[in-house]
C-alpha cells in the first residue's frame, strides 16, 4: 500500500482497516456485550459514513450520535443499523427521527414531545430513558426517575413508544483509581431496576465508554459505547494506543512550502517570542489554525524525513515554522510533513495535546473541512453507485486513497 501515490497540499488520511481492527478489539474485551461505535462529531473528524460503514463490517452492532441531524444524514447515506441519538433542543426534528427509524434518547422534557412526533407520524417512537447516576450534565434525577420511567411505561401501553434501552454516562472512568466508577455502577444498576420493576422489557443496558470498557467489565451490561478507542486513541494519561492494542487511524500530513538558511538570532513568526540560537533553516508547513493546528502548539513536533522536528513561534491562521537546528540540513518544497499518526518515528495526537495544553480528542476532531479526508481500506460502493470516471482512476492505482473533498 502506498498512500503517498496521490498529490495532495494537506490531507487527513483515514485507515479504515485500523477502525475495523480497534473493533475487532473493543468486541474482544466487551464480549459478550455488544459494540455501539460512536460516530458523532464526523467520527472524531474521521468522516461519519466512512467510519459507520468500516465499524458495521466488523461488528460493531449499534451506531451512536449526538445530535438527530448527524443521524438523519447516516440514514440518508443508507445506513440501516441501529442508530441512537441523544442530545435534543425543543427544536430537534423528532418526527423525522421517527419516521427515519432513530432511536432517541430521552433524559426528562423530551419524552412528550417525542410523543406528539410519533402520533404525527403515526409510528411508534423508539426510545432510550437516560439516568444520571453522577456525571451532572443530561440523564434525568434519581429523584425524579420513577415518574419518568412509569410516564414512558403508560405510553408504551398505549403504542405510542418502545423503550428499547436505559442507559447512563461515566464521568471519571479515565481514571480508574477513582471511587465515583463504583458510585456510579451502583445507581445505574438501581436505576435499571426501577425500569425493570415498572414492566420495561429492555433490550439494551448501557453505561461504559471507551474507558470503562477497558477497564471495568462490570459496566459492561448489554452494550458499551465507544468512541475515542475507534479511532485507536488511548483514553489514559499513562498509557498508549499500543499499550492497548489499538492502532490510530488518522494520518495527519501536508508538505513542505518553503525551506531557507536563516542566521542565529533570526525571529520567527508573529511576536517574535522565538528568535534561533544559531545559523539554521528553517521549514515553512502550509497548515495552521484555520486547518484545525492548535495556536499554542509550540513546542510541538512534526515528522519529516524520519526525523522529528520542533514547531517553533506561533502558530499562524494558515501556516507554522519548524526549526531544523542545522545550517546543513534542509528539505526541498514537497518533502512530506507528518504532524501526527501512528509509528515509532511519528508524534501522535497525544503528543500534540500535550504540547497544546488539551487532550487527544480535541486534536483530532478539530482537524478543520479546509483539510481533505483521504481512505484506505476503502470498502468499495455497492454496483450502480459510484462514479465511473472515480472507479477508471481507482483502478489505474489499486494503492491510491479515495480522497473526499472537504
Amino acid at each position: 500500500m502506498n498512500p503517498a501515490s496521490k498529490t495532495f497540499d494537506r490531507q487527513a488520511l483515514i485507515n479504515l482497516d485500523a477502525i475495523r481492527d480497534n473493533v475487532r478489539q473493543f468486541r474482544k474485551v466487551a464480549e459478550p456485550a455488544r459494540v455501539m461505535a460512536v460516530v458523532k462529531a464526523d467520527a472524531y473528524g474521521h468522516g461519519a459514513l466512512p467510519v459507520a460503514r468500516a465499524a458495521l463490517e466488523a461488528g460493531a452492532a449499534w451506531l451512536g450520535v449526538a445530535h438527530l441531524s448527524e443521524a438523519l444524514a447516516l440514514r440518508a447515506a443508507g445506513i440501516e443499523a441501529p442508530l441512537l441519538a441523544w442530545l435534543h433542543t425543543p427544536d430537534s426534528d423528532f418526527a423525522a427521527a421517527i419516521g427515519a427509524g432513530v432511536d432517541i434518547g430521552i433524559s426528562g422534557w423530551e419524552l412528550e414531545h417525542v410523543v406528539a412526533a410519533a402520533h404525527e407520524q403515526e409510528r411508534p417512537a423508539r426510545i432510550h430513558l437516560k439516568i444520571d447516576t453522577g456525571l451532572g450534565r443530561n440523564g434525568c434525577p434519581a429523584g425524579e426517575w420513577e415518574a419518568l420511567v412509569n410516564r414512558a411505561q403508560e405510553f408504551q401501553e398505549e403504542g405510542v413508544l418502545r423503550v428499547v434501552g436505559v442507559f447512563s454516562h461515566l464521568a471519571v472512568a479515565d481514571e480508574p483509581h477513582r471511587p465515583e466508577t463504583d458510585e456510579q455502577i451502583d445507581r445505574f444498576r438501581d436505576a435499571v431496576a426501577v425500569a425493570e420493576d415498572a414492566g420495561l422489557d429492555l433490550e439494551v443496558r448501557h453505561l461504559a465508554n471507551t474507558p470503562g470498557t477497558l477497564t471495568r467489565p462490570d459496566a459492561h451490561f448489554d452494550m458499551v459505547r465507544v468512541g475515542l478507542g475507534l479511532y485507536g486513541l488511548s483514553p489514559f494519561g499513562n498509557q498508549r494506543a499500543e499499550d492497548l492494542k489499538l492502532t490510530p487511524a488518522m494520518t495527519l500530513r501536508t508538505k513542505v512550502a518553503n525551506c531557507k538558511k536563516v542566521p542565529g538570532g533570526q525571529g520567527v513568526s508573529y511576536g517574535l517570542n522565538y528568535r534561533t540560537e544559531a545559523p539554521t533553516t528553517l521549514v515553512l508547513v502550509p497548515m495552521g489554525y484555520a486547518d484545525g493546528v492548535p495556536r499554542n502548539a509550540s513546542g510541538a513536533q512534526v515528522a519529516i524525513g524520519g526525523r522529528r522536528y520542533d514547531v517553533v513561534g506561533r502558530v499562524a491562521m494558515d501556516q507554522f515554522v519548524v526549526d531544523l537546528k542545522s545550517a546543513e540540513a534542509g528539505f526541498p518544497p514537497g518533502e512530506e510533513v507528518i504532524l501526527f499518526g501512528p509509528g515509532d518515528d511519528v508524534p501522535d495526537a497525544a503528543d500534540w495535546a500535550a504540547a497544546s495544553g488539551t487532550i487527544n480528542y480535541e486534536i483530532v476532531t478539530r482537524v478543520s473541512g479546509r483539510v481533505p479526508r483521504a481512505y484506505v481500506g476503502q470498502t468499495p460502493e455497492p454496483a450502480g453507485t459510484a462514479d465511473p470516471a472515480a472507479a477508471e482512476d481507482t483502478a489505474l492505482d489499486e494503492t491510491a486513497p479515495t480522497v473526499a473533498a472537504p
